[in-house]
């Protein structure tokens, strides 16, 4: 009889993210761990944190530098075409103030597969890209968090890539692909949460014009999401699925500057998980 393997969907949804980083620094301190992972943009960026063992540590950096310019700011934006500072984000956080645990993360990838998931601008298509090396592979992880319009496109592999969520915001049918039969999903909406068409279309349409493809898939993000959320309902109803989601709608934007909101989130995600443990080790060894 072939072993069933857990999988874990991080979904993203910027500062929103904050969230997956209370589940996850709760599942860290319960000792639970999937069989492999997958991240969409902030869920990958938290999800790196969580692979390498390094407990709360998102959430003491996003509080921390959340209102430094070169975090997520205009000031960014203005100066380097990128709302998020790439070099203060993705090298001078993780090599210098929140030093991250390059080892570590290689050494579990090698066992847990973490797969990141990443848009295509010239194809419109999801491209997961399995990441082995944290520190090699940045440019993808920054790739799946480069939010359309406020980020420059990434080349990664002969790929243009931008955020994840365009192409494919809650990849827990690619994870059945690869073998996880069952999967702890994360989201960073509340339950009930219906995804509408992006007012900013008519802006991708001018920006991206060039990649006609990457325009149609903005155009049905919307409707992709919501017949995920309707499928991901049906694995949950047959046992194939457990969704972790805030309980409650604390109105986080994705770009949410209050740190007092942000502790929130943090703290809503550590307590929803901790009222879902005992099912969540049922489910994963039923």
């Amino acid at each position: 009889m072939e072993e069933t393997k857990i999988g874990l969907v991080l979904e993203g949804g910027g500062m929103r993210g904050i969230y997956t980083a209370g589940v996850l620094d709760e599942l860290m301190e319960a000792g639970i761990q999937a069989d492999g992972m997958i991240g969409v943009s902030a869920g990958v960026i938290h999800g790196v944190s969580y692979a390498s063992h390094q407990y709360a540590r998102n959430i003491r950096y996003f509080v921390k530098y959340r209102k430094d310019k070169r975090f997520m700011s205009l000031y960014s934006l203005i100066t380097s075409g990128n709302l998020c500072g790439t070099e203060f984000c993705y090298d001078t956080i993780p090599n210098e103030l929140a030093v991250f645990d390059f080892e570590r993360f290689r050494k579990q990838a090698e066992e847990i597969p973490f797969y990141v998931c990443c848009t295509n601008v010239e194809s419109g298509k999801a491209e997961y890209i399995r990441l082995y090396d944290a520190k090699e592979q940045m440019d993808v992880i920054r790739a799946s968090a480069s939010m359309p319009l406020v980020s420059e496109i990434v080349e990664y592999d002969g790929m243009k890539l931008l955020d994840g969520g365009t192409a494919d915001s809650i990849p827990v049918e690619k994870m059945q692909e690869l073998g996880f039969s069952k999967n702890i999903v994360v989201l960073t909406q509340p339950e009930g949460y219906v995804k509408k068409a992006d007012k900013s279309l008519p802006v991708m349409r001018r920006v991206y014009k060039e990649y006609p493809e990457y325009i149609e898939a903005c155009k049905n993000r919307y409707l992709q999401y919501n017949r995920t959320l309707e499928y991901l309902s049906e694995l949950t109803e047959q046992g194939k699925a457990i969704v972790i989601q805030p309980s409650r709608d604390l109105k986080l934007s994705r770009t949410e500057k209050n740190t007092d909101k942000l502790k929130r989130m943090y703290k809503l995600g550590r307590f929803d998980t901790k009222n879902l443990l005992d099912d969540i080790r049922k489910f994963m060894v039923s």
